[in-house]
């Protein structure tokens, strides 16, 4: 029997778990000039680093969200967190490019099977006002562990080594570990109807085939291949891109996988996902608003921190140590929850967090210039991350507020998997406004400079092949000065329309709400009647 101490105390160790995989998420960025220095690794080897842990993680969320409602959540989690501790280790020591890459997908494995279960466990513990509080824990950890990920990152690498970027989580592993065999009790659905492995199997191709086009797409093109494109050591051998394939085989995994759920269903076996959810409008709609709305979130949190390093002149620690402004506004958040639970619904605390986003977002692109400070910077950051908190913290509320429990691990799944579809299409989209904008912006600058097209066109290349780190080497050579001050004003017109575009999807998301309508739950509208008539 779950006591009310032992739920709030598995809770800490349920925040911890989630701290690691989103830290984890993050944290490689600033490390990854220190590894290409330490293993030699190539420009490819570094793009996998960092995107096998996304691309997998991303594709197995449903799997493992399910798979935690057949065979017991805590189960599920605790193997996660085993994994993805065993798998830092490898990290920590591997010795090569090749074998970092490989410990990173077993890393994604692990946090796939983290992600969902951790939301299952809270919808299956918490409720009434608990179950809010519960959640805005969860999501403002999510918030603010996503910008403080690059503040340990580049204090760890500073001071002591890479390695430890990875090796952090090897002690809050183990104690997560123990902490939940202890704290947490085992939960899981009654009815055993089989387990669906062909719906595994074309959920996991239908997420892996688009999160990888939206990753690729800036890099491969996404129609015409790139000039001289090569996959590995494999020459790409026709004109159009890879990219229209891999959305085209995502959407034909999706029909199959709704195919073959409906033939399950109607011979009463079990589905990867229960396509009855969807009739449920706050999950129905709620799913649609996180995509949106991790669209514009996540892809800020990419502009950012390029910006800052190569406009501003912030070393990785400085970056971070901005960003922890951001962070700090995400949990306090959390801690206001509590208070506006008692006078507003779940869905008016995330419209309430979208306007701050909103408003916090749209004034800090209207102030991006190479001359900015910190102390502008920051209280913008930290309200953006106080709308980021109240947001993240109650959408999952309001996603499985009416999911059976017995059903809430897949659930979890679809609507982790969701915003994560929604974090990758955000930083495609605002990725590709970024560095399109900043070659057209820098090519015009020093076009206006007299510079001639063909030394135009490498220096244009260089700066936003290298994602602006190319600036800071420009400064540093008199003769190239003037060329990094035109590289600084184009880069900050850049990352302007880029978070002006996230403000836009964010008020989309705005919009989207209204979809969920008042979030009073039905009990309530039932007593308001009943006083009403009474």
């Amino acid at each position: 029997m779950t006591t009310p101490r032992s739920r709030w105390f598995a809770l800490l160790f349920i925040s911890i778990a989630i701290s690691l995989i989103i830290v984890d998420a993050t944290i490689v960025n600033v490390a990854i000039p220190s590894i290409v220095n330490d293993l030699g690794i190539t420009s490819s080897q570094v793009q996998w680093v960092q995107e096998s842990y996304t691309l997998v993680f991303a594709a197995l969320l449903v799997l493992f969200g399910t798979a935690a409602d057949r065979f017991g959540r805590r189960r599920v989690l605790v193997i996660g967190v085993a994994v993805f501790t065993i798998a830092s280790i490898l990290a920590g020591l591997a010795p090569t490019g090749d074998l970092l890459i490989a410990a990173r997908v077993l890393q994604g494995v692990g946090g796939a099977m983290v992600l969902p279960t951790t939301l299952s466990i809270i919808n299956a513990t918490f409720r009434g006002r608990e179950r809010a509080i519960a959640f805005a824990i969860w999501g403002s950890i999510i918030g603010g562990m996503a910008a403080a990920g690059p503040l340990l990152g580049g204090w760890l690498t500073t001071d002591f080594s890479w390695r430890w970027a990875f090796g952090v989580n090897v002690p809050f592993g183990i104690i997560v570990i123990i902490g939940l065999l202890v704290t947490a009790t085992e939960s899981r659905a009654g009815a055993d109807r089989g387990f669906d492995v062909v719906g595994a199997l074309f959920s996991i191709v239908t997420t892996a085939s688009l999160v990888f086009a939206l990753i690729e797409g800036r890099s491969y093109g996404w129609w015409l291949a790139k000039d001289g494109l090569t996959i590995g050591s494999w020459e790409w051998p026709v004109a159009v891109s890879p990219i229209p394939f891999f959305f085209a085989l995502s959407i034909a995994a999706a029909l199959v996988f709704v195919w073959w759920s409906r033939r399950r269903r109607t011979r009463g076996l079990s589905t990867m996902i229960a396509l009855d959810l969807f009739t449920i409008p706050s999950f129905r709609n709620g799913n649609l608003v996180g995509l949106v709305v991790n669209l514009g979130e996540l892809g800020v949190l990419f502009v950012l921190p390029m910006w800052v390093q190569n406009v501003l002149g912030f070393d990785a620690f400085g970056a971070g140590l901005l960003l922890l402004s951001l962070a700090i506004g995400s949990f306090l958040a959390s801690g206001m929850v509590s208070a506006l639970s008692r006078r507003m619904t779940p869905v008016a605390i995330v419209r309430a967090g979208l306007v701050l986003e909103i408003v916090s977002i749209t004034a800090l692109a209207l102030v991006l210039s190479p001359d900015a400070t910190w102390q502008l910077l920051a209280p913008l950051l930290f309200f953006y991350g106080m709308g980021i908190g109240l947001t993240s913290a109650q959408l999952p509320n309001v996603v499985l507020s009416h999911v059976p429990v017995e059903q809430s691990g897949q659930a979890s799944g679809t609507q982790s998997t969701s915003r994560q579809v929604g974090a990758a299409l955000g930083i495609a989209i605002l990725g590709t406004v970024l560095f399109s904008t900043l070659g057209t912006e820098l090519d015009a600058h020093l076009a206006a400079l007299g510079i001639p097209q063909e030394p135009r066109a490498g220096l244009v290349a260089a700066v936003v092949d290298s994602a602006g780190a190319a600036i800071p080497g420009l400064g540093n050579d008199p003769e190239t000065a003037p060329i990094a001050e035109q590289a600084r004003l184009a880069f900050s017109d850049a990352a302007r329309y880029s978070s002006l575009g996230a403000a836009g999807f964010l008020a989309l998301g705005l919009i989207a709400s209204v979809s969920l309508g008042s979030g009073r739950r039905e009990d309530e509208v039932a007593a308001a009647a009943k006083a009403i008539a009474g």
